[in-house]
């Protein structure tokens, strides 16, 4: 059936794009935090093993609300680890860092997804997407408070 929502079909393409990568980019986030979670250490345990938890709980909701905003709009939301691995900008680690790497990690991940986010908003202002702009300004706000907070930790 015919998708007739006021955005035409190229636009909404284009902002499906953006979405897929958003989407590669918190749930590859969702990973990273979640395995930071399982193997975090030292002086930090109890905070960051904390912390981290509430993070990848944040992200699980997250990924589902952009996978359904890209259904909205009429498209399969990528699922797997290779689409995800070919669309996301966030590196996996290598081995298992300290906890001072690992917040170091996750301040510069946080801000990947913000950029991403911010990336998509001339198609999305261009398309008159108010849904999927209210979206990215949600997902950018968790991101960058999220960032700060972790900043916070690597301060002296």
């Amino acid at each position: 059936m015919e998708i007739d929502i006021g955005i035409p079909e190229q636009d909404r393409r284009a902002i499906v794009d953006g979405l897929s990568r958003l989407l590669a980019d918190t749930y590859t986030l969702y990973l990273k935090t979640h395995n930071f979670h399982w193997n975090v250490k030292g002086p930090m345990f109890q905070t960051l093993h904390l912390m981290f938890e509430t993070q990848y709980t944040e992200l699980a909701t997250a990924v589902d609300d952009i996978a359904e905003r890209i259904r909205a709009l009429g498209s399969p939301a990528p699922g797997t680890y290779s689409m995800f691995a070919s669309l996301t900008g966030i590196k996996e680690p290598d081995g298992v860092p300290d906890a001072q790497d690992m917040i170091r990690q996750l301040v510069e991940d946080q801000q990947t997804v913000v950029k991403t986010a911010r990336a998509m908003f001339k198609a999305v202002d261009q398309a008159g997407d108010e849904p999927t702009a209210d979206l990215l300004t949600q997902r950018m706000q968790v991101h960058e408070k999220t960032a700060w907070m972790l900043r916070s930790l690597l301060e002296k």
